[in-house]
């Protein structure tokens, strides 16, 4: 089953425990515009290059579309409609007034120079600036993409728009972006594990980790769940895996992977296969790799779209029109209520529904979505 296909029925569940009408069930699932585009930009030895980009905006009933731009020469029009859905649903869970939208370049941003990367992300850009905008639809980074990408995006936009720097959120700090924000999706994983474990009379202290991918999010969650005082024990990313049962040295790996592009090959632990990461014993198992999510019966899962929640919130927070910027310790306060508040409104949803926190997760943003729906004249 394909992304696109197994959110869908993660969706179609949730409208069933929700009795939706069938008519409003069938226009929540269809996206509000699916764009796709042609960009063609000269490569630095001269010769042209074509790359196709994609935008899906799926919902706007509660504000405006919202979700990143990746780079990867995986996307395709089906992974970027699930993941578009998805942030119509996230977006609903964390509470913040936003739709759901992603996008995407089929390419391999590590052959591409800088320059190129550049050029790229003008052009694409300018195939889709009059379909996006501070009240319609606010990208913002993911995987292959990071602050100066979304600073090209702010500079081209505003050429036909007038400086718009709440066009897109992760900006650079001095173009208005939040503190905060690498931070944000790593440490909305920890708030929420945290409030999870809680339910159960445990902390984060003491807890044996094993993450999956050492990207942004891994390595910030690596990083503040080892500051306060858990134990990771096994990492592994895209160059392959590392375990030490008394526990990973966290800065130094942290160090080791940013000098060698990646942890293989580091001598404070002992070199595992990654394949057998998620069959580690440990107490909690994040995966923040490229998708899918242990499913196992006994397993209790925390939903992605409330785990992973932190960043699009903190964007929230940055997307201020008035461009008044929080200091650092607000936005992770903040956060924290946030993050808290939707482990608690998802458990919520799963006593009144009885079902698990994954499905409680989806009912919870899908009622948000329809409700908003309904509300401003939607008719059957």
């Amino acid at each position: 089953m394909n992304a696109l296909a197994a959110t869908s029925r993660n969706f179609k569940q949730a409208a069933k425990l929700l009795g939706l009408d069938s008519k409003l069930e069938k226009s929540l699932l269809i996206p509000f515009r699916e764009i796709k585009v042609e960009c063609t930009i000269p490569k630095d030895d001269g010769t042209l290059a074509s790359y196709v980009g994609f935008r899906v905006q799926h919902d706007n009933a509660r504000g405006p579309m919202k979700g990143g731009i990746r780079y990867h020469h995986e996307v395709d029009p089906d992974e970027v409609n699930a993941l578009a859905q998805l942030m119509t649903w996230k977006t609903a869970v964390a509470n913040i007034p936003y739709g759901g939208a992603k996008g995407g370049i089929g390419c391999s941003p590590g052959e591409l120079s800088i320059s190129e990367l550049e050029r790229l992300t003008r052009v694409f850009t300018q195939k889709i600036h009059d379909l996006i905008g501070i009240h319609t639809d606010v990208p913002a980074p993911d995987m292959g993409t990071n602050s100066q990408t979304m600073a090209w995006i702010l500079d081209e936009y505003s050429k036909f728009h007038g400086y718009s720097p709440a066009v897109v959120t992760g900006k650079p700090v001095d173009l208005g972006g939040s503190l905060g924000r690498d931070a944000a999706t790593g440490r909305g994983v920890l708030f929420a594990t945290e409030a999870l474990l809680a339910e159960h009379g445990k902390g984060i202290a003491g807890q044996r980790f094993v993450i999956q991918g050492f990207g942004n999010v891994g390595s910030w969650a690596a990083q503040l769940i080892s500051e306060a005082g858990g134990k990771v024990i096994a990492i592994s990313d895209v160059t392959g895996a590392v375990k030490n049962s008394n526990g990973l040295d966290i800065a130094k790996l942290m160090k080791h992977s940013s000098e060698n592009r990646g942890i293989k090959g580091f001598d404070g632990g002992d070199a595992i296969d990654p394949r057998s990461l998620l069959t580690e014993e440990c107490d909690v198992l994040i995966p923040a790799a490229l998708g899918g999510i242990l499913s196992k019966k006994g397993v209790l899962i925390l939903p992605d779209i409330l785990a992973n929640s932190g960043g699009v919130t903190v964007s929230y927070f940055e997307w201020n029109i008035q461009g008044f910027m929080w200091d650092e310790e607000k936005v992770n306060n903040e956060l924290k209520t946030y993050m808290t508040r939707g482990f608690r409104d998802v458990k919520e949803m799963c006593r009144s529904h009885n079902c698990d926190l994954r499905m409680g997760a989806f009912t919870l943003g899908v009622n948000r979505v329809a409700r908003a729906t309904v509300l401003r004249g939607w008719e059957a």
